[in-house]
């Protein structure tokens, strides 16, 4: 018989409730494939839990618990520690609540808490509403961005991952205007020396990495603009000087797909729709995101709230599954695969 309790712990935070974040949980956790691989623990509202649940039809029972220590291994048992944030009245399925984008960052910096304890191995995340995230009054309206500030990491970044094609941003969520402004030699080099190390502890010790242009054709020798010439050709220069194996820049319209065929590990883009774009039109279903430079593991689904679709039990659940089996696979050593 396998030992249970060395599977590890994968805490599931909620997400906003009002959008698809409980029936994807409830249909991931019901589908007989999550707690052969780990002890699965929601982080979230037992109430929603229960909603979902009896939503998707699924045969599972929720229990609360206090610590991560209480989680057992149970494929009928759906752990889950509920804060008691969030009453029942305040969630409106398929619209913004600031009741519930507080709930929902409380949940994220709940699991963080456990993560930084060393109570649960890892994170997978169900998508927060960063409009209700704000109007609950937080500034820092992402995942990535609230789990730097409460761990304190010094240097973030949010890789993308679908079949072939894996994407580390430069930028994520920054207007467009102000996304450029970071496109520098020092921001470029850190995000190539954090992509570097990140991929040798998980097992790829020398990675290929594509560098995306910012200007349409590479900037077409400086006639549509110079951030190629000034910042991002010096700092793929510099890298290699580093022993990084930076390759660049490459025109945006060709280097997914050049990474798609083999030519690259991950691709480096300088904003935010240069690579979500890429990845989502080549894998949405089963795409999902990693975190670099945090102190634990953190995965998420790559995907919004969905309000438009919330609460129909139609969502699908591809990405929360695959961000669990990455989380398990990041969290017992065994790398991105």
């Amino acid at each position: 018989m396998p030992d249970e309790s060395a599977k590890p712990i994968i805490a599931i935070t909620m997400g906003d409730p009002c959008g698809i974040g409980p029936e994807i949980i409830a249909k991931a956790l019901a589908s007989g494939q999550v707690h052969p691989a780990c002890r699965p623990l929601v982080v979230g509202s037992a109430w929603s839990m229960e909603q979902a649940i009896d939503l998707v039809g699924a045969s599972l029972t929720v229990r609360e618990v206090e610590s991560a220590q209480g989680v057992g291994t149970s494929p009928g048992t759906v752990d889950i520690v509920d804060p008691h944030n969030l009453s029942p009245e305040d969630v409106v399925v398929g619209q913004v609540t600031p009741a519930c984008g507080k709930a929902a960052m409380e949940w994220v910096t709940r699991a963080a808490e456990l993560a930084l304890a060393g109570q649960v191995d890892a994170l997978a995340t169900a998508p927060v509403n960063k409009e209700a995230a704000s109007l609950a009054g937080y500034k820092a309206i992402g995942h990535m961005e609230l789990l730097q500030e409460l761990s304190g990491a010094p240097d973030v970044a949010t890789m993308l991952m679908t079949g072939r094609l894996w994407v580390v941003h430069l930028t994520t969520h920054r207007s467009l205007r102000r996304a450029c402004d970071y496109v520098t030699k020092e921001q470029i080099l850190g995000k190539l020396r954090l992509t570097h190390d990140s991929f040798g502890q998980a097992g790829i010790p020398s990675p290929r990495i594509g560098v995306a242009a910012l200007n349409p054709h590479g900037s077409d020798g400086g006639l549509l603009g110079n951030e190629e010439a000034d910042e991002i050709g010096p700092a793929v220069e510099e890298a290699r000087k580093l022993g990084i194996d930076a390759r660049g820049p490459v025109p945006a319209d060709i280097v997914f797909h050049q990474a798609i065929q083999g030519s690259y590990d991950v691709v480096l883009a300088m904003y935010h729709d240069q690579g979500h774009i890429a990845v989502k039109v080549h894998g949405f279903e089963a795409s999902i995101t990693a975190n670099l430079g945090l102190p634990f593991v953190r995965t998420s689904v790559d995907h919004g709230t969905a309000f438009d679709i919330a609460g129909k039990g139609v969502a699908h659940h591809d990405s929360m599954l695959e961000a669990i089996r990455m989380a398990v696979s990041l969290s017992l050593g065994e790398g991105l695969s």
